[in-house]
């Protein structure tokens, strides 16, 4: 069998059609455009996007997949972490500073912060006045000018002086800068850093002075102060002693001494030896009678818990047995303000006696 390829002879096949190519389909054209084939043979496709049974497109032909911006995994797993600052559409992005801009939601935000601070420190504080009594200090340190005169007057002059008595407003001590008689603070502070730095001079003019000195004097100032106010509160609770004293008054009243001690020492520096023994005798002797004459509106005047304020006393207390109660804790109170007043000359010289040389006459 001879084969011409120009002849186009196919072999014939039973059952089956040949297929033609597109140009030899009748009505349809090789440049015209390409025509869609019948609805029937689409894929059919669900009207709600995105879902749709098997088998089905979730959405029509010729659409788009959505396409939705992706966000960065924030750490710590889903849901947590902060939100991409890019990812926020710019509508809201402006809007939130249009917010922050306003003046109304500006000062309410002001008005916030500076409540909660103010809560905060209220709470600070009272956390902190329950170890430091801040409120009590700001008494003791309430002093003016013309007080520290008056003050400094009394102590070196307190013969001349009537009226001990302290004055009282609605139970409360009046404040030394309108109370002479009040403790205070202020002086024995300044006086305990003045006695530092005049021990450091007196050493200094004896070529004894070291820079460790001012140290040791700073620390056996403050350790021998400590150790007298602890005994008089010791010996006020044992002996049952019922006063209006606080340890903060007890403070103040033994850091009078170093007012003579600076006096004393300052008076050497003068007269040698002899300057120093007689201003401290007398500023001990002026101090110890200071000590008597104050204490004793706080010290020998009894305080009743139970009928204190009242004015009168029942029938039973001016019994015998009561009488020699009375008489018995008058004696303790006494006792004590004669103690307390003379240790003072004592650890007056205690502090300064090593500051003068034996070499001085």
């Amino acid at each position: 069998m001879n084969f011409n390829a120009s002849a186009q002879n196919y072999p014939k096949s039973s059952g089956r059609k040949l297929l033609k190519r597109p140009n030899e389909v009748p009505g349809l054209e090789s440049s015209g455009p390409t025509q869609a084939p019948p609805p029937s043979m689409q894929m059919p496709y669900s009207p709600y996007p995105g879902v749709a049974p098997p088998g089905m497109s979730p959405y029509p032909p010729q659409m788009n997949m959505p396409q939705y911006p992706q966000q960065p995994m924030p750490m710590g797993g889903y849901g947590g972490g902060y939100m991409n600052p890019g990812a926020m559409p710019p509508g809201m992005a402006a809007g939130a500073s249009s917010l922050l801009g306003d003046p109304l939601v500006a000062n309410v935000a002001m008005h916030y912060g500076n409540a909660l601070v103010d809560s905060g420190k209220q709470l600070v504080d009272r956390e902190f006045e329950k170890y430091v009594p801040v409120t009590r200090l700001k008494y003791y340190f309430a002093v003016d000018t013309s007080y520290v005169t008056r003050k400094l007057k009394l102590l070196f002059f307190p013969f001349t002086h009537k009226d001990w008595s302290v004055k009282y407003e609605q139970s409360e001590p009046v404040q030394p800068r309108y109370e002479v008689n009040a403790p205070d603070l202020y002086i024995p502070t300044m006086a305990y850093v003045t006695y530092i730095l005049v021990a450091g001079l007196a050493l200094g003019t004896q070529n004894r002075f070291t820079p460790e000195i001012l140290g040791i004097q700073a620390s056996s100032a403050l350790a021998w102060t400590i150790a007298e106010i602890l005994v008089e509160l010791v010996t006020l609770y044992i002996t049952n002693i019922q006063t209006h004293l606080r340890a903060l008054d007890l403070l103040a009243y033994s850091g009078y001494k170093f007012v003579g001690i600076i006096f004393a020492v300052l008076l050497s520096l003068l007269f040698q030896k002899t300057g120093y023994y007689v201003a401290l005798v007398y500023s001990s002797f002026a101090l110890a009678f200071f000590i008597m004459r104050t204490l004793k509106w706080q010290v020998l005047t009894e305080v009743d818990p139970v009928n204190s304020g009242n004015e009168f006393s029942s029938p039973d207390s001016y019994s015998h047995q009561n009488m020699h109660a009375r008489l018995t804790g008058h004696k303790r109170r006494l006792y004590f303000l004669v103690s307390v007043a003379g240790v003072q000359p004592l650890l007056m010289w205690w502090l300064s006696s090593h500051l003068i040389s034996s070499s001085i006459q």
